[in-house]
């Protein structure tokens, strides 16, 4: 079995794909997803920071409704209870106050895409990332865009299994790794894909900065990642918004 060649590997590391500039085995295919943008300058690929937006945030109507509800009728004033029962009922509320947040700003905060940005004549990567810590409402979740040239970009593909009361749950994807120029080191590293096509759009995006787009068979209609239709949790996230200066290098030649 082959050995991890980046340093750190990634969580749940499966295998490393092809280097930026080597032969390609896979098909290249983006799965469902189609492009938001591809010519002779640039490719840029929509990346979702959850396989599924919208439904979390229903849930904190939902635990509003239950405080009340649980303070109401399992604690009523007229009624003493034991110094235990407070406890339990303290540390009930204390928890939904501090999910509340959580699965509001989970839903709501994560910006309506994360678009990743390939420029060809330039040879190089630029990365819309929102970085946040889940389990912590209170820190300032924000979006940090990155550029790096594309030899420094290596992809690793991921997988990992968890069991639940429903059964074994089996997650993957492949996640891109930036290495310090002339070495395996590891110095960042985000998502290209969870679940999607994987393997395949690692050799979409090699294909393209290799060969071009001609290369490739011609994609879908490309998407609006502003176009979000009435998810109410998209309509809330703020809209994608490049720093100029990324904006304009990514989307021209030198």
């Amino acid at each position: 079995m082959k050995s991890p060649k980046l340093v750190p590997p990634c969580s749940g590391w499966q295998e490393d794909l092809p280097d930026p500039d080597e032969p390609l085995v896979i098909i290249p295919a983006l799965g469902f997803d189609t492009p938001n943008h591809q010519d002779d300058v640039f490719l840029e690929l929509p990346r979702a920071s959850a396989l599924a937006r919208g439904w979390i945030i229903w849930s904190v109507p939902v635990m509003c409704i239950y405080l009340v509800v649980y303070s109401r009728f399992f604690f009523p004033v007229e009624r003493a209870v034991s110094v235990e029962v407070w406890v339990i009922f303290i540390s009930t509320v204390l928890m939904v106050i501090w999910a509340i947040p959580i699965c509001w700003r989970f839903d709501v905060s994560p910006p309506r895409d994360m678009p990743l940005r390939f420029n060809r004549p330039r040879q190089r990567l630029y990365a819309y990332n929102f970085n946040y810590r889940w389990w912590n409402p209170f820190e300032r979740w924000r979006v940090e865009p990155v550029a790096y040239d594309w030899s420094q970009v290596r992809a690793e593909r991921w997988l990992k299994r968890g069991a639940t009361s429903h059964g074994v749950v089996i997650k993957g994807g492949v996640v891109l790794s930036i290495v310090k120029p002339g070495t395996n080191e590891v110095i960042d590293r985000f998502p290209l894909t969870t679940m999607g096509a994987d393997a395949h759009a690692w050799a979409y995006i090699c294909t393209y900065m290799q060969q071009g787009p001609d290369a490739l068979l011609p994609p879908g209609p490309p998407k609006d990642h502003n176009d979000v239709g009435f998810n109410i949790a998209l309509l809330l996230a703020p809209k994608v918004k490049w720093p100029v200066d990324m904006d304009q290098e990514s989307r021209t030649a030198p």
